[in-house]
C-alpha cells in the first residue's frame, strides 16, 4: 500500500516503525492519515516476523491534535452516521502486539489520546502532553476523558480537560502517563531498544501479557486475576515456555520461537 501521510519502515527485521508525516499540519489527524495508519499496524501485526511496533512523529510534534480545519465543518450527522473516530482511530486497539509511542514535541487533544492507545509511551525530554478541547467547546473524543484518569488519576485529569493547559514530560512520568523520559536525540534509540529486547521473547507470552494487563483496565479484580491465572496456566502448553525454563535451569540464553 502505498502511504501519503505516513512513513512506514523496519528495523532489524522485528521492529515495525510509523511515523506520522504531515509535518505542516504538525501531524494533525485526518482520517486519511488514520486511514493509513490503522492499515500498516495491522500489517505489520500480521506479520510473524515483526514482535513490536513503534508509532513516532517529528522532533516539534507527536501529533498536535486532531484535525480541526476538517472537523470544523462537521455536523452531528455526519460524525455520527460517519462513525467518527470509532471507525478508523480505533484500529490500533486491535493490534495484538505491542505497539510503544515515542513521543517528542507536542501529544495535544487526538495526539495525547492517540499516544495512550499505545501499549506505553517513551516520551523525549520536550514532549508536552494535554487535552485541550476545552478551548474549541468540544470535550475529549478519543478517550481522553477516560484514559487518562486511568493513568494519572481523576484530579490530574480533571484538571488538565477543564483548564486545557499542557503538562511536561517529567510531570507526565510523575503521574504516570509516561513509561520513561529521555533526552530527545536518544529518543528512538530508547524506543528501538526496548521493541527490540520485546522482541527477543516469545510472542506468544508478550501478546499474553499485553491482553491480560489491558484486561486490568476493563473487569474488576477478582475478575482481571482469574484472567490473568488461566493465560499464565495456558502458557504451560507452549514449547516457549518448555525453552525459557529450560534454558534458565541450564544457565543458557533461551531461542524462542514463539510456538
Amino acid at each position: 500500500m502505498a502511504y501519503e501521510m505516513i512513513e512506514v519502515r523496519t528495523e532489524a527485521g522485528k521492529v515495525g516503525i510509523v511515523t506520522l508525516n504531515r509535518p505542516k499540519q504538525m501531524n494533525a489527524l485526518n482520517n486519511q492519515l488514520m486511514d493509513e495508519m490503522g492499515a500498516a499496524l495491522k500489517a505489520f501485526d500480521a506479520d510473524e516476523a515483526i514482535g513490536c511496533m513503534i508509532v513516532t512523529g517529528s522532533e516539534k510534534a507527536f501529533a498536535a491534535g486532531a484535525d480541526i480545519g476538517a472537523m470544523a465543518t462537521y455536523s452531528f450527522a455526519d460524525v455520527y452516521k460517519g462513525d467518527y473516530i470509532t471507525r478508523n482511530w480505533e484500529t490500533i486497539r486491535s493490534i495484538r502486539k505491542p505497539v510503544i509511542a515515542a513521543v517528542s514535541g507536542f501529544a495535544l487533544g487526538g495526539g495525547c489520546e492517540l499516544a495512550m492507545m499505545c501499549d506505553f509511551i517513551i516520551a523525549a525530554d520536550n514532549a508536552r502532553f494535554g487535552q485541550p478541547e476545552i478551548k474549541l467547546g468540544i470535550i475529549p473524543g478519543a478517550g481522553g476523558t477516560q484514559r487518562l484518569p486511568r493513568a494519572v488519576g481523576k484530579a490530574k485529569a480533571m484538571d488538565l480537560a477543564l483548564t486545557g493547559r499542557m503538562m511536561n514530560a517529567d510531570e507526565a512520568e510523575r503521574g504516570g502517563l509516561v513509561s520513561r523520559v529521555v533526552p530527545l536525540d536518544k529518543l528512538m534509540e530508547e524506543a528501538l531498544g526496548a521493541a527490540l529486547m520485546i522482541c527477543d521473547y516469545s510472542q506468544i507470552a508478550v501478546m499474553a501479557a499485553k491482553e491480560s494487563i489491558n484486561r486490568s483496565f476493563e473487569s474488576g479484580l477478582s475478575d482481571g486475576v482469574m484472567f490473568e491465572r488461566r493465560i499464565f496456566h495456558a502458557l504451560f502448553a507452549t514449547t516457549d515456555q518448555k525453552e525459557g525454563m529450560d534454558a534458565f535451569v541450564n544457565k543458557r540464553k533461551a531461542q524462542f520461537k514463539h510456538q
